[in-house]
């Protein structure tokens, strides 16, 4: 037997997706110049449970728009301060597992967001890694492809004629 493809368990998913069946989330990719050489650097978490690296999202919070919920997000994550942009940079989909060992797609609206800076004491604190990446490295480390697109384009983005 062999073991499914991310992609192939996501396509299983498509049904669930397009009969509304999904689950909606915020999340920030979060970025910074570097100091000396001032390329773009981006802030990659892990998460809790399967360690795999990710960007901070969560679920919608009432009385907050999207890119305010990024920033919380970011904030009990990785403990980072800064302005998401309120446009959304894109979407992407994965597969949230639930408590009950279901699995239900996650369209996630993704934010920018640029650190001012990093706290040491933040609500998640020691239960994840953080580690900066260029925006191709990034991208090689997380699992979900439109995450990885979305990481690639983030240094056009940031062109200072955009």
């Amino acid at each position: 037997m062999t073991k499914k493809t991310y992609l192939g368990r996501l396509a299983d998913a498509a049904e669930k997706l397009f009969a509304g069946r999904s689950i909606e989330q915020y999340a920030a990719i979060c970025y910074r110049r570097s100091p000396v050489l001032k390329d773009v650097e981006i802030l990659l978490i892990t998460s809790r449970d399967s360690r795999r690296w990710v960007i901070p999202k969560g679920w919608p919070i009432v009385g907050k728009l999207p890119h305010q919920v990024a920033e919380r997000e970011a904030w009990e994550e990785a403990g980072v301060k800064g302005k998401a942009r309120k446009k959304s940079f894109g979407y992407y989909t994965y597969l949230k597992s639930l408590d009950t060992g279901d699995t239900v797609p996650s369209v996630v609206q993704v934010h920018l967001l640029e650190v001012a800076e990093l706290v040491e004491r933040f609500p998640e604190r020691g239960q994840r890694q953080l580690q900066w990446f260029s925006p191709n490295e990034a991208a090689a480390h997380v699992r979900e492809p439109e995450l990885k697109s979305l990481l690639r384009r983030v240094e056009t983005a940031l062109a200072p004629d955009r």
